[in-house]
């Protein structure tokens, strides 16, 4: 077992406590290709001091470590079909493109910094992401926690990251093999539009239906489904087809980073600050009413281009404070 990770730790939210007083926490996922799920799952097992245990074909959990249980598998619907031959045959055609994907229970920010210490064992191991295939499309996703389920915990960060998706999305591009696959979509401008309309102050019911009325899917870099789907189940139902199978759960669903666990200057801390820059102007709600009200002068009725807008925002982020020059750029 390695010793505790030296990284950097990560910062806090600006609203880092749940109602009850318990520190957020935040459940990750990391797809990745070169090694085999259970070649990983004996390195998950190795540093975190747990047991690695195979439960089907392409299935792995590691339990009782540092990190709590974690599962290691192979991120396709084919494991699930049975080990017949044109299955497996499958698989191995495809293993190539097919991600491995380690999922972790909910962490603190001391198991979010552990587990940056694993991500880097990991790549020296061979473990490779979204850059070094031109088909692999590989994500990180972070499941963070609410602070709170009224328009605060809810509304706030939604609306801040819809007004800031185009400049994050300019200021650090998701690699070429996400971008041709429908999983990150940017959001359709006629659902940020009428998010600004509402304002930093919708009510969470006025938001749920906005967002169902637009685009009730989960191929968003923010897929807000799942918790929509914990604190109105039968509404999201109603709007989804797939929504049965929906899980919902209190957490943001951010899943626009980039699987980067080959580059040895990446870490997870680099996504949490994205996500840590969304609660920040979430927290600031005159700085959020500025940036909604700049987004809907830009915009007017039709949007030509989403490349005015990116730049814009960057500079009123900078001017905030929030960004340096260069990211604004």
């Amino acid at each position: 077992m390695t010793a505790p990770s030296s990284h950097s730790p990560f910062p806090a939210l600006p609203r880092d406590r749940t109602p009850d007083g318990e520190p957020r926490l935040t459940g990750v996922e990391i797809e990745f290709s070169g090694l085999a799920e259970g070649d990983a799952a004996r390195i998950v097992a190795r540093e975190t001091g747990g047991t690695a245990r195979q439960t089907d074909t392409h299935d792995w959990v590691v339990e009782d470590g540092a990190l709590g249980r974690i599962e290691v598998y192979l991120d396709t619907a084919l494991r699930k079909a049975g080990p017949d031959r044109l299955t497996e045959a499958g698989l191995k055609l495809g293993r190539d493109l097919i991600p491995v994907e380690i999922v972790t229970e909910p962490l603190s920010r001391s198991g979010l910094a552990r587990l940056d210490a694993l991500r880097d064992v990991l790549r020296k191991a061979g473990a490779e992401g979204s850059g070094q295939g031109l088909f692999y499309g590989f994500g990180v996703h972070l499941n963070v926690e609410v602070a709170s389920e009224d328009a605060a915990g809810v509304t706030r960060p939604l609306l801040a990251y819809a007004l800031i998706e185009d400049w994050m999305r300019t200021a650090a591009p998701i690699d070429p093999s996400r971008r041709a696959l429908p999983f990150t979509d940017p959001y359709p401008t006629s659902l940020v539009r009428d998010l600004a309309r509402a304002g930093s102050g919708a009510a969470t019911d006025e938001v749920i239906g906005i967002y169902l009325g637009h685009d009730a899917s989960r191929n968003h870099g923010l897929d807000m489904l799942p918790l929509f789907a914990h604190l109105d189940k039968d509404r999201v139902r109603e709007a989804v087809d797939h929504a049965k199978a929906l899980k919902g759960r209190p957490t943001f669903h951010f899943r626009l980073p980039d699987s980067r666990i080959d580059e040895a200057g990446w870490s997870l801390r680099q996504e949490w600050e994205r996500w840590r820059l969304v609660e920040r102007i979430a927290a600031d709600r005159a700085l959020l009413d500025r940036l909604a009200e700049a987004w809907l002068d830009d915009h007017g009725l039709i949007t030509l281009s989403r490349s005015h807008w990116a730049g814009r925002c960057g500079e009123l982020l900078k001017k905030a404070g929030l960004i340096t020059e260069t990211e604004a750029a």
